[in-house]
């Protein structure tokens, strides 16, 4: 990929993560488990708690991308390599959190995408502002993968055969 692309790409995925990040931050700043869980069972408590650990998460690594792009973008030069490292670094650990949460409260369901209905399908019936925080920033979770489908996969490859080629 050419480094103008590179470089708008960086652009792009910083001004995505500036919303999700936005979004996230507010909705922990606001919100703790005793007011997600009052007067819930053991079962929802645990829930919410993975549910605020998956989210915090996501918010850390969003956050540490967003600061890796604006690095190669406030470079003298633009160095592709670190910049495309970046970007795979928001595949891999921010839309994969996003999509593959480690305490799997939530799921997507692909065969709701095609529908117009949402694809996310939470665990157990969940507030309303819980459910509101996730379905406002799948976009950009759903955009970032979009854009960066080729760092899932193809980066590493290209990656591998330059390390190949290096120590040949």
């Amino acid at each position: 990929m050419s480094a103008v692309n590179v470089q708008k790409l960086c652009e792009s995925t910083r001004e995505k993560l500036t919303f999700a990040i936005g979004r996230i931050e507010s909705f922990l700043n606001e919100h703790a488990l005793p007011q997600l869980s009052a007067e819930q069972d053991e079962e929802t408590v645990q829930y919410y708690k993975g549910f605020l650990s998956d989210l915090r998460h996501l918010l850390v690594f969003s956050e540490v991308s967003y600061e890796k792009l604006g690095i190669a973008l406030r470079r003298a030069n633009f160095d592709v390599d670190f910049a495309e490292k970046a970007l795979y670094n928001v595949y891999h650990d921010c839309v994969n959190s996003f999509f593959y949460p480690k305490n799997e409260s939530y799921v997507e369901d692909g065969r709701y995408a095609y529908t117009g209905q949402d694809a996310i399908r939470f665990r157990k019936n969940v507030l309303p502002e819980v459910r509101a925080v996730i379905m406002d920033i799948t976009k950009t979770y759903e955009e970032l993968r979009d854009d960066l489908t080729y760092y899932e996969s193809d980066y590493l490859t290209q990656r591998r055969m330059q390390s190949r080629r290096s120590h040949a």
